[in-house]
């Protein structure tokens, strides 16, 4: 028995995924945190800060920072200077400071995690988008759809990386035609890579953004986070990678009096997920890996529904369309199940389903989406 197959009761706790239902016979498989506990290294870490007993203003230390450069450096072959690294307390805080610290009109590909639409929109910014294609169950990027979307005025490009919700790990030669296209506009690229830790499939790699070349890296923020593949998003705790000095500073200038200091805890559980958490993290690739394939089966194996291969995350994007309803995630919920709208993401009529969690609640939600299907 895995590990990952223990029950965790999250019901009647702070939960927002659980709460959402609170009192329904909904399973929530949603908003994009896992039913797993933290890894025992981070737990452990949390416990020895606890114990300290002082929770005064706190900021990185030498010790965090180099867990971070060796990080990235093991794991991406990617090399950075300490002083690159900003530290946030959110990632979803950078994708809204770089809308206000980049001058200009900004650009993105749908469909989106929801933040990269209205980010742009609460810093007072244009938003233009482009339509990622789809073609034979491969979601890729059109060209033409970028270019006809850009303008003089955009001047910034927000990449989900790996993608979500498709669940694309964009390969080198995807990254250097987005380089040359951003080199081409002029461009400053924000990378949400949040979800690096999170390839499921073996032959794949991810490769950050910034890494691809000294002129990529020159145009980049580079968002990060331990949060999803440890589990930790509570803990509020991510960095952005800006090589450029120029383009930090302006960074810094634009969270000055709105953005707080990140929480002790959560500075203490990266040090921890970063350094010591190697079997737990290939643990769960191989479990997640499981759920995706289950997953994949049995929405396939449904004649009016259809999903493409997940190769990084632990979401399914889902396409009902042809199930003809007027609220697809309203429908699920009915039948017991909590999926994220697709029209959020910007695509009515897909849901997006999260599998990480035990095989059992698994194999009940997939159950329930059957039920669902086939009562459309």
């Amino acid at each position: 028995m895995s590990t990952f197959d223990q029950p965790l009761d999250r019901r009647n706790s702070d939960s927002i995924k659980w709460g959402k239902y609170a009192g329904r016979d909904i399973l929530p498989l949603w908003v994009a945190d896992m039913d797993f506990a933290a890894p025992p290294a981070v737990i452990d870490a949390l416990q020895q800060r606890l114990g300290h007993g002082v929770f005064g203003y706190g900021g990185p230390w030498p010790s965090l920072t180099e867990s971070v450069l060796s990080h990235l450096a093991a794991e991406y072959d990617w090399q950075i200077e300490p002083e690159w690294i900003v530290w946030l307390p959110g990632l979803v805080t950078g994708l809204n400071v770089a809308c206000r610290a980049v001058d200009g009109e900004v650009l993105t590909a749908t469909p989106i995690y929801p933040p990269f639409l209205s980010a742009p929109r609460f810093s007072g910014k244009t938003l233009h988008r482009a339509e990622l294609a789809c073609s034979e169950g491969h979601w890729q990027w059109d060209k033409a759809a970028l270019q006809q979307a850009t303008t003089a005025a955009t001047r910034l490009f927000l990449l989900c990386h790996p993608h979500n919700p498709v669940g694309r790990c964009w390969n080198r030669q995807e990254l250097l035609d987005l380089a040359a296209f951003a080199e081409t506009n002029d461009l400053i690229v924000c990378s949400d890579e949040i979800h690096c830790g999170l390839v499921l499939d073996a032959d794949k790699r991810h490769i950050p953004f910034a890494s691809l070349s000294p002129e990529a890296a020159k145009r980049s923020i580079t968002l990060m986070a331990p949060s999803k593949t440890y589990n930790i998003p509570g803990l509020g705790c991510a960095f952005a990678v800006i090589p450029d000095a120029a383009l930090r500073h302006r960074f810094h200038r634009a969270m000055d009096g709105i953005v707080p200091h990140v929480n002790v805890l959560g500075l203490a559980a990266c040090e921890a997920a970063y350094r010591d958490c190697t079997d737990w993290h290939r643990e769960l690739i191989a479990y997640l890996a499981g759920n995706r394939d289950r997953v994949s089966a049995v929405v396939n194996s449904e004649k009016r529904v259809r999903m493409s291969h997940v190769e990084a995350t632990y979401l399914a994007w889902i396409d009902v369309r042809e199930l003809g309803l007027a609220q697809p995630a309203a429908h699920f919920e009915a039948h017991g199940l909590g999926l994220s709208d697709g029209g959020d993401f910007g695509s009515p009529g897909w849901l997006r389903l999260n599998f990480g969690c035990p095989r059992a609640t698994l194999d009940e939600a997939l159950r329930r989406f059957s039920n669902a299907c086939h009562a459309a």
